[in-house]
């Protein structure tokens, strides 16, 4: 199970780091080489963003990345295609990341017995809350998966505690109210926010929106188990190409 895969890496390392790719941007082929380079760069896990239209917790970096993926006609059949060929090739955990339209519209015990065939370790759905979620844990929990659910800021503390009990594998703590991509202040109020969530469950932690640098995965060393990289790895690429993740992705480490 995934929580035994991250317990396992966590003995090892100080803080664990997870990716995120849309898959087809900015091309399939391109998509191969940057997960490549991320393994290859030591991450230990990594989500596959599903392109959708409306990616409504996404700021503008992976919004844009995600109208490009589909521009190019990318379908959630070639990102079952792409998830099989990097977890058969890689042996850190891959998720897929996408929103509840995706999944309704595949049929949720067609998707998650896809997923499993695919290698696929478990799903972040940003846009679906646990009240709502019924058919879609007994569809992951038939095929054996993961569903990560989401923790923000402005979560009360039973309301953690009751997200934790639908939750396996980790819990994704947004850093900040609003979208990825955005300026976060990794600051006390963040480090008593992820106290809030430490207490409120013992499944292991990830951290994402607005982890940029390495000052900011020092920060979340011994509060959290994963730090999470995603609009500031796609804006590189839009920038320099996937030849500078690598290198990007070592310097967070310090």
């Amino acid at each position: 199970m995934l929580e035994a895969r991250i317990r396992e890496a966590r003995a090892k390392k100080d803080i664990l780091l997870m990716t995120h790719i849309v898959v087809g941007y900015p091309s399939l082929a391109a998509s191969l080489e940057i997960v490549d380079a991320m393994v290859e760069a030591g991450v230990d896990l990594m989500e596959l963003q599903i392109p959708f239209s409306e990616p409504m917790a996404d700021g503008p970096v992976i919004l844009a990345a995600n109208q490009k993926a589909l521009a190019q006609g990318i379908t959630v059949e070639q990102c079952f295609a792409f998830a099989r060929t990097v977890a058969a090739k890689h042996a850190i955990p891959f998720l897929f990341m996408s929103y509840y339209n995706v999944l309704f519209r595949a049929g949720l015990p067609k998707f998650t017995q896809a997923m499993k065939t695919a290698g696929v370790a478990g799903a972040i759905v940003p846009d679906l809350p646990p009240e709502e979620a019924a058919d879609y844990l007994a569809a992951m929990k038939a095929a054996d998966l993961d569903p990560i659910f989401i923790y923000s800021p402005s979560t009360s503390d039973d309301r953690l505690r009751t997200i934790a009990q639908s939750a396996r594998g980790f819990i994704y703590c947004v850093a900040r109210k609003g979208v990825t991509g955005k300026h976060t202040s990794f600051s006390a109020e963040l480090e008593n926010y992820l106290a809030r969530c430490r207490a409120a469950t013992q499944l292991p932690l990830a951290v994402g929106f607005g982890v940029q640098d390495a000052s900011d995965v020092a920060f979340l060393r011994g509060k959290v188990d994963i730090a999470v990289v995603g609009s500031a790895t796609l804006r590189l690429v839009d920038e320099k190409g996937p030849v500078a993740v690598a290198p990007f992705i070592r310097s967070l480490r310090g």
